[in-house]
């Protein structure tokens, strides 16, 4: 009995951990955190997604009646950014400074810790978030339901894309002088974390595709589920393959540069397969 209740609380105090450390939404716990609680969070990011994705698609069906498809959109943007915290706003500023500073790869890592933004970060920035403006106003003449529950399709398998990228890429900083940034801690995530997490996000898909009114396993859920993740996986390896060519592996900043520009293409594909197929 005591195994099960200390099995019971790690639990929740890694599902807590995800939605404090991801999220700026309010769970109100004091947790110790340490190297096993990250690593156990990361089972839960799947599920922080699905959250972030239903708030999303609610807040632009409650302005979608009575305000203009780019308004709502910019509302539903600025829930977005504000539900994150801008934290991987943030990595992608980085990542963008130290890759297109086309310097050596120590001096890209030192780039990217510097807490100034550069003029590359600013245009990265800018340009994404009028990516997912655009493709935001393009989501809201669908069904309330595809709103609601296939956007959230995009914030859940970027997220899940992530914790593959911190298992199966090597740290870029490991070994420098100073150089525990927040990536360093998720160090050490096996087989099991990447089984038990994508075990959650399929689950967490089936359920978002039967609240669409599809069957279970109908050829068009299946579709949907199944481009989503093909478009992180292949998608995510693209530029995890790209970046750790220029760094000699990944950093936490580089974590939330791909979930960024993830979340953005998943926006395009998952709107193309509900809107044309």
């Amino acid at each position: 009995m005591r195994t099960w209740l200390d099995f019971m609380v790690k639990g929740l105090a890694g599902c807590a951990a995800a939605f404090q450390f991801l999220t700026r939404l309010p769970v109100p716990v004091t947790l110790h955190y340490d190297d096993a609680l990250f690593r156990r969070s990361v089972v839960f990011y799947p599920l922080v997604g699905t959250v972030l994705g239903v708030l999303l698609g609610c807040a632009g069906l409650l302005f979608q009646g009575w305000l203009s498809p780019g308004v709502t959109a910019a509302i539903m943007l600025v829930c977005w950014i504000a539900m994150t915290g801008g934290l991987h706003l943030d990595g992608l500023m980085d990542t963008a400074d130290g890759i297109f500073s086309y310097r050596s790869r120590e001096k890209m890592l030192e780039i990217m810790k510097d807490s100034r933004v550069g003029a590359m970060g600013v245009i990265a920035c800018v340009l994404l978030l009028l990516c997912k403006w655009t493709l935001l106003q393009q989501w809201l003449p669908l069904s309330w339901e595809s709103t609601l529950f296939a956007l959230p399709l995009a914030t859940l398998w970027s997220r899940w894309y992530m914790v593959v990228a911190i298992a199966c890429w090597p740290y870029a900083r490991q070994g420098q002088e100073g150089g525990g940034g927040l990536g360093s801690f998720f160090r050490g995530l096996g087989a099991k974390h990447l089984a038990i997490h994508t075990a959650v996000a399929l689950l967490l898909s089936w359920l978002l595709v039967v609240c669409m009114r599809e069957a279970p396993f109908s050829v068009q859920g299946l579709l949907i589920v199944g481009l989503a993740v093909l478009t992180s996986g292949l998608g995510g390896a693209m530029i995890s393959r790209f970046l750790s060519s220029k760094l000699g592996g990944l950093t936490g900043d580089t974590y939330g540069a791909m979930n960024e520009v993830l979340e953005t293409v998943l926006l395009l594909v998952l709107y193309g397969v509900i809107r044309y197929v």
